[in-house]
């Protein structure tokens, strides 16, 4: 993975920053990009013909996202950011556009990728519901499709396994757990936590970067131990939070976004803030995601995925491994990989 990226304001990347780091050094071969485009091309003139032939919309997005990933996956690099240009421009887009996940992804209202508004749409949270019946008969077919993708499955599967090892440490230290979220959204993880429910939490400190999120977290987990703060990786890596130690840290779709240096430096400071026996969680969507295409042309939603492999160095690159211990799994599906570094007591 290329290493020439560089933190925005705060913490993200853009979806083309993201494209341009993952370019290999090989240039792509001359013909592939007239291929490229006349098999495009082809996928997409078919699904516009189809779509205004009401065929069934499952069946028309489910052939579109499996060319669209065998595209990206064949393709140079180079050759795929000329294709993902093209494919936004395709009329196509004003069917697909009409499914409420894929249009607020690809306008990206609060100005980056993966927002928590985002997400809500994956969970089907009641805030969605709305903008959900706002839309087209069609547009709700295609979220039908687009909700049950492969992609959102693993983050619904994400929420599940970050409340369920929340609840396991409580478990474990029941009343004096500490907790933090890095890029914590909306925290939604915290309605499927018992132990937040049973008041056996001491402290779960919500970091966000967006005042939207930070607001509604705040609003949310009123009266409870949930406490919302505003920050970002910037300011986290830059000393501007007098947070404590914790039991449990962990940072759930961020590293989707970090070139690997700055995970690097995240997953250290991170580590730093581990009491005796504490340990820190991050997920990264995984190169076997089967929706990539997709999401990278019609939801504008580019992402740098890593392996197992790609994880476990980031953390031996971090962590000494005579002071922590490093697990790694994959999810249900394989969409998204975890590794948990462990600081040993």
């Amino acid at each position: 993975m290329a290493q020439s990226l560089r933190l925005d304001g705060e913490s993200l990347v853009a979806p083309g920053e993201i494209r341009e780091a993952t370019r290999g050094a090989a240039t792509p071969d001359p013909g592939d990009l007239l291929l490229a485009k006349a098999e495009l091309a082809l996928a997409l003139d078919l699904s516009f013909r189809q779509f205004r032939s009401a065929v069934e919309p499952a069946a028309i997005i489910e052939r579109l996202t499996v060319a669209l990933h065998q595209m990206r996956r064949r393709f140079h690099s180079e050759v795929w950011d000329d294709i993902v240009a093209i494919a936004q421009a395709h009329p196509v887009a004003q069917f697909l556009h009409q499914d409420p996940l894929t249009r607020w992804s690809f306008d990206k209202p609060r100005g980056y990728s993966g927002d928590a508004h985002l997400l809500d749409f994956i969970y089907g949270s009641p805030e969605t519901a709305e903008s959900i019946k706002a839309s087209s008969v069609l547009g709700r077919a295609i979220y039908d499709y687009t909700r049950n993708a492969s992609s959102s499955v693993a983050v619904r599967e994400r929420r599940d396994i970050l409340a369920r090892r929340v609840d396991e440490i409580a478990s474990a230290r029941q009343g004096s757990v500490e907790v933090l979220a890095i890029a914590s959204g909306h925290l939604r993880e915290g309605f499927s936590s018992g132990a937040l429910e049973g008041g056996l939490i001491k402290r779960w400190v919500a970091l966000d970067q967006d005042p939207l999120s930070v607001g509604t977290v705040a609003r949310d987990f009123a009266n409870t131990s949930v406490e919302a703060v505003n920050g970002s990786v910037r300011s986290l890596l830059g000393g501007k939070h007098s947070l404590g130690t914790f039991d449990f840290v962990y940072a759930a779709g961020l590293y989707d976004y970090l070139p690997d240096p700055v995970a690097i430096r995240l997953t250290r400071k991170c580590l730093s803030l581990l009491k005796p026996g504490g340990s820190f969680l991050f997920a990264n969507f995984s190169p076997e995601i089967d929706v990539d295409g997709y999401m990278e042309t019609f939801m504008n939603w580019a992402l740098l995925l890593r392996s197992e492999q790609d994880m476990s160095m980031i953390a031996k690159e971090s962590a000494d491994s005579a002071d922590f211990r490093i697990s790694l799994w994959s999810g249900g599906n394989r969409s998204i990989a975890y590794c948990e570094i462990s600081k040993l007591a």
